[in-house]
């Protein structure tokens, strides 16, 4: 079993979208849980008139990302948890791809990295994350053309969390006293950091890039410079956790 995780934050004209490429998926075992960051434009009450169905967890202001995922995780049931932003769309095979590649893949592997394009559908949002020798995280292959990517299934370092599937036996044995994702971090690399503590415990990372969905990108709106100040500072708390040796060994 699956369970969907999506954050929303003032998210109303993204989320039918997002929510209708999950329903129309060829699965019927799938849990979806939605938790609305203080949502001010009706998103909690979009969710509540239009899905009834779906579990829906109400923060009286915005927690931030990590917090809220939290919050999810805990309440799932799946063995997996897909996270979503609330700007992703699955294309209609998604679930299919995605859970034919769970039912193979070993019992190492505690991360499954979609292929995430971008809205245009031609250049490539992120294909996991790629962590440098000298501590520089990127996502793979963002902004090169779909076409003349490399896709085939590979190991990576880690998955981004804008679309990834998370095994919860992995994330019950990472998580720390920060929680599943470091609540510390509130937003922004709080995928890279996840990554960083499951490669220290053995966990690995799969692109799959058979399972493609489609990603906007900053729904929240947040400024660039609010953007770049919280890259700055949770890749310096990020580099202060973890010491250089930890991050080569997981790299080789």
């Amino acid at each position: 079993m699956i369970s969907a995780v999506i954050l929303t934050f003032n998210s109303a004209q993204f989320l039918k979208p997002c929510l209708e490429s999950l329903f129309k998926q060829d699965c019927a075992d799938i849990e979806v849980i939605v938790v609305d960051n203080g949502s001010t434009d009706g998103t909690a009450d979009f969710v509540k008139r239009y899905y009834p169905r779906i579990r829906l967890i109400e923060n009286k202001k915005n927690l931030g990302a990590c917090k809220a995922r939290n919050q999810a995780i805990e309440a799932s049931c799946g063995e997996w948890i897909l996270t979503l932003d609330c700007d992703v769309v699955l294309a209609t095979d998604f679930i299919a791809a995605i859970s034919d590649r769970l039912k193979n893949c070993s019992s190492a592997i505690g991360m499954v990295q979609p292929k995430i394009l971008k809205a245009d559908k031609q250049k490539i949002y992120s294909a996991g994350i790629f962590l440098s020798f000298f501590k520089r995280f990127y996502d793979i292959g963002q902004g090169k053309l779909d076409y003349r990517f490399v896709n085939k299934p590979s190991r990576i370092f880690g998955a981004c969390a804008a679309a990834a599937v998370y095994r919860k036996k992995m994330l019950e044995e990472v998580r720390d006293a920060q929680g599943y994702f470091d609540e510390r971090l509130f937003f922004l690399a709080e995928d890279v950091d996840l990554a960083c503590r499951a490669q220290r415990k053995g966990w690995q990372a799969l692109y799959c890039p058979q399972a493609t969905c489609y990603h906007k990108g900053n729904s929240s709106f947040l400024s660039k410079g609010k953007r770049q100040y919280l890259c700055w500072r949770n890749r310096r708390l990020i580099l202060q956790k973890f010491p250089q040796g930890v991050l080569v060994k997981a790299l080789t």
